[in-house]
């Protein structure tokens, strides 16, 4: 048998145990301009794993070689894998200063572009429903 080594699924979950902490989410706090910043994160972590094993030797009915006859197989086989994923994302920051403590919401400029977006559409779908409504109406008038 080869002297392969196991799938330890300890490995995989101290790893995620060592990424996915209260520092991803609270990061390390520092000074600007008198004031104490700490940066907030939202985090999702996703891990998923499997794992076989195997031993014994069942007959693999197979001729031998040497006598024409069933072969026996030796069993083996180890087998196991996992993964994770993990997503951060930046929220905002707590300011703490002589004022007290105050949250500033970090501005994601693509959610802001994608809302312009959407009410510039709804603006133009709303236009281009009373202009064909408008044409209808007309066309009954004559």
């Amino acid at each position: 048998m080869t002297d392969n080594p196991r799938f330890d699924a300890a490995h995989l979950t101290n790893a995620v145990s060592d990424t996915v902490t209260v520092r991803r989410v609270f990061g390390e706090a520092y000074e600007s301009n008198g004031s104490t910043v700490i940066p907030v994160a939202r985090v999702w972590a996703a891990t998923g794993m499997g794992l076989g094993d195997g031993e014994g030797g069942l007959p693999t009915y197979r001729a031998a070689a040497e006598d024409g006859g069933v072969g026996g197989g030796h069993g083996g086989g180890h087998g196991g894998g996992g993964g994770y994923g993990v997503h951060v994302k930046a929220v905002g920051v707590y300011v703490i200063d002589d004022a007290g403590v105050h949250w500033q919401p970090s501005l994601d400029v693509n959610r802001v572009i994608l809302g312009g977006q959407a009410a510039a559409a709804a603006v133009l779908s709303a236009g281009a429903i009373a202009w064909a409504i408008r044409g209808i109406a007309q066309s009954f008038r004559k």
